[in-house]
């Protein structure tokens, strides 16, 4: 066989070609262009690259243009960990050396020796893959807001306490479109206490707001005028200018949610597996596009479900040396899973009666803390939705968590 490593960077690639007996075949040095691109897969056909019998190819990542060009047809892409690399790359040379050409020759030598160690990027279909790029922006749109959303609340602390009291019983409070109109109209809290009934139900009108209107803007003006400490004049002017200027970003980061928000909810239904996973209880549209973006739709991605529980680090770790031995979490996992399993079993507890059950048995019997017990739960729900997956079955309640016969009696 013919294996190949691409050492990849943001204009040029390094390319090697080794065989079954590590003797280097070809090199080349490539643009990161169509040009470069027709030169690597020209380079792969003479080496006897055929759809049926693709080389196999190593590279650091697993985005990008170059990598979307190694995977069509039935070529086995490998994204090797950079930090492996740099292990590999110990084995070859004492001397710390380290060149472009040489990686790439590393990495071709990785798939010659220990391809079966690593496995290849999922074929996953293009439907899947562009739920992955909406469901991942979302999530990433979403943290965003909220780490805008907690720098405003922090700045409003410093000098407009009366803001954070009056938005207070608003859920989501400092997101509403309520909120960033009357910061508009009053950056200050001095500028506040001088607005009207009328300002203030102007500004909830313009927010879109429909009902109540004129309790809300009496509830306000009440707060905005109670007695506040304030800060000098000069600095409380400059402190509104932050803000605003805040205001700007957090906006754009509620519009970018909103905005992905409902293109996932426009095709997340449109994949074969969006029925089975909302099927599961918990689970909603967006959770259940974040759980698929992560798992895929290839079957043969994960061996058995122990494989998917350990990625989305469900599964507990055992380090054991000599006469020390012991059981702790998962740390290296991925996070976005991770992320969406404890969202899905902190729903799932109230939506099933067996989900809660098992909950409350790991808390009481086992003695688990809370991330524990919840850890447990989606380590068994992860099961059951493999099992679902690949039999095409929905969730059932009564298979998933069978009543003990002692209970029922």
């Amino acid at each position: 066989m013919i294996y190949c490593g691409i050492d990849w960077a943001e204009r040029t690639h390094d390319v090697a070609l080794v065989d079954d007996s590590g003797q280097l075949l070809a090199k080349r040095h490539i643009t990161d262009d169509a040009a470069g691109y027709k030169i690597l897969l020209d380079l792969l056909a003479e080496y006897g690259d055929t759809e049926e019998n693709p080389i196999p190819v190593a590279i650091e990542t697993s985005r990008g243009l170059l990598v979307a060009v190694l995977r069509t047809g039935k070529r086995q892409v490998f994204a090797i960990n950079p930090m492996a690399a740099a292990r590999y790359r110990d084995r070859h040379s004492v001397s710390r050396k380290k060149s472009d050409p040489g990686d790439a020759l590393v990495l071709a030598n990785i798939l010659r020796t220990d391809m079966h160690a690593h496995r290849p990027l999922p074929q996953d279909s293009d439907l899947a893959r562009a739920l992955a790029v909406l469901a991942r922006g979302q999530q990433d749109a979403t943290w965003n807001r909220q780490q805008i959303s907690n720098q405003l609340r922090s700045l409003l602390r410093e000098y407009y306490p009366a803001a954070l009291i009056a938005f207070e019983p608003w859920k989501n409070g400092l997101c509403r479109r309520e909120a960033h109109e009357l910061l508009k109209a009053a950056p200050t809290p001095t500028r506040a206490s001088r607005l009207t009934r009328t300002q203030l139900q102007a500004a909830l009108k313009r927010a879109g707001r429909q009902r109540g209107i004129e309790a809300e803007a009496e509830r306000l003006r009440d707060v905005f005028r109670t007695d506040w400490a304030h800060q000098p004049h000069l600095v409380e002017n400059a402190l509104g200018q932050q803000m605003l200027a805040l205001l700007i970003q957090l906006e754009a980061a509620c519009t970018a949610a909103d905005n992905l928000s409902e293109a996932v909810e426009e095709a997340f239904p449109q994949h074969p597996d969006a029925e089975i996973i909302l099927s599961f209880p918990g689970i909603g549209i967006q959770l259940g596009a974040r759980v698929l973006a992560e798992i895929g739709d290839d079957r043969n991605r994960f061996a058995d479900a122990r494989g998917l529980k350990a990625y989305a680090g469900a599964s507990p770790i055992t380090r054991a040396s000599g006469k020390k031995s012991s059981i702790t979490r998962r740390w290296v996992k991925n996070d976005r899973l991770n992320q969406a399993g404890y969202l899905w079993t902190f729903s799932a507890i109230t939506a099933s009666p067996g989900a809660k059950t098992h909950y409350r048995r790991r808390r009481d019997d086992h003695g688990d803390w809370h991330a524990a017990a919840q850890r447990n739960l989606f380590n068994r729900m992860l099961g059951q939705l493999y099992h679902c997956l690949q039999h095409h079955k929905p969730f059932d309640e009564h298979t998933a968590f069978p009543v003990d016969l002692a209970t029922a009696a």
